[in-house]
């Protein structure tokens, strides 16, 4: 193992906020006077089924602990996803069914697979303990928590003074995240920075067991492409880890130019003399450290090789404004279309490049529809559009785009 010094210097890179910071040097000194590793949690709850970036920045943390020689075990809760987490919501989270959460956390773990180690992690379901939990074992989790602790938590305040219903399972969820860690005995648990309470309800519940506390450490909450919301699938401002090389390199190229110091630190593992030279627009063009922002977020996923070809199909689609070099193509034939020819927010709406004609339409008044090899934007949202084999469609520079395959 690294001496102490060195390793608290990697394990505060990126994070916000360490408590308390002097225990997290004594564990490390006693794990490396004895040799024992440190036992650190991560816990996520299946509660969609695409790991996104966001994700990965205490996925990533995790996987710097293992690197240091020590033990990562990562909680999927299975339970805890039945009640959600109110942390950093303003209104309770839509419940789901046990069916729901089973069919999200199967292909959980291939995708956490692509930031750590699977190999060396501890991989345990909180189900293991809570599905044999009496009623008065709940009971008896519940007395460890008075209400005022509860309502020290700021998202259950604001709903307070809103009006905003809180249901009361929502009130066992920092009881079950705590006690998630007495159940492994952690000694560091990963979160982010919304979680803290929860962090430290933990500490308190382990020293009731008997156990050593746990130090609490925060990351930022990673924002998304927008560069404003905290990355969600919901608010279509994520890149997923398990999309391709292009599309991750796409989406990293639509962030804002101040967004770039952010995702460097938490993203990648480039040091913070190479970002403050990458993000300096008089020292690197902003397109070009972009680029390799871009790179490093691909190569992680899918290897050097991969980041280079997609880079090199980014230039060429949209900077040298050419199609793909792999194109959708949907057969269509005058058995499906006997007159040969379809309104235009219609055939768009049938090709799948728009959810509805309503959708088309819009698009088409703001311009945002071309179609043949010269681009031509279509202006028109009445126009008839005659069929031909080879015919393309596309929504913006390339988001979407088919070619129609048309047989006689």
């Amino acid at each position: 193992m690294l001496d102490v010094e060195t390793q608290l210097a990697i394990i505060r890179r990126g994070v916000e906020q360490i408590v308390p910071e002097e225990e997290l040097r004594q564990k490390l000194e006693r794990s490396l006077r004895i040799g024992q590793p440190l036992r650190v949690k991560y816990g996520i709850d299946p509660t969609g089924i695409d790991v996104h970036l966001g994700h990965t920045v205490p996925l990533r943390k995790l996987r710097q602990f293992q690197e240091l020689g020590h033990q990562a075990v990562l909680i999927i809760g299975n339970y805890t996803a039945l009640v959600g987490d109110p942390s950093g919501r303003d209104q309770a989270r839509a419940r789901l069914t046990p069916e729901q959460v089973e069919r999200n956390a199967r292909d959980y773990l291939s995708q956490i697979s692509k930031v750590i180690d699977l190999s060396r992690t501890e991989v345990v379901h909180n189900g293991d303990w809570f599905s044999r939990f009496s009623f008065l074992d709940v009971l008896n989790l519940a007395s460890k928590m008075t209400v005022q602790r509860l309502l020290e938590r700021d998202d259950f305040t604001k709903r307070l003074k809103a009006g905003t219903p809180i249901y009361l399972h929502e009130c066992l969820y920092p009881l079950m995240q705590g006690y998630d860690s007495v159940a492994v005995r952690s000694d560091v648990e990963l979160g982010g920075s919304e979680q803290l309470f929860s962090l430290l309800v933990a500490r308190d519940l382990q020293r009731d067991a008997g156990q050593e506390p746990q130090v609490a450490i925060t990351l930022p909450i990673l924002r998304g492409l927008d560069g404003v919301r905290r990355m969600g699938k919901s608010l279509g401002n994520y890149i997923g880890v398990g999309e391709s090389p292009f599309d991750q390199f796409a989406k990293t190229m639509r962030i804002p130019d101040e967004l770039m110091p952010e995702w460097f630190t938490l993203l990648t593992d480039r040091s913070s003399e190479e970002i403050a030279r990458l993000t300096d627009p008089q020292r690197t063009h902003p397109k070009l450290a972009k680029m390799q922002l871009a790179r490093d977020i691909v190569s992680f996923f899918h290897g050097p090789d991969a980041a280079e070809q997609a880079a090199c199909e980014w230039e060429r689609q949209l900077s040298q404004r050419q199609d793909p070099s792999e194109i959708p193509e949907v057969h269509l034939s005058y058995q499906d279309i006997p007159e040969g020819k379809m309104n235009v927010c219609r055939l768009l709406t049938r090709l799948g490049l728009t959810a509805s004609n309503s959708e088309a339409r819009r698009l088409i008044q703001q311009g945002g529809v071309t179609i043949g090899p010269e681009r031509t934007r279509i202006s028109d949202p009445n126009l008839e559009l005659v069929l031909q084999d080879g015919l393309i469609l596309r929504i913006g520079n390339n988001r979407k785009i088919v070619r129609i395959r048309w047989r006689a």
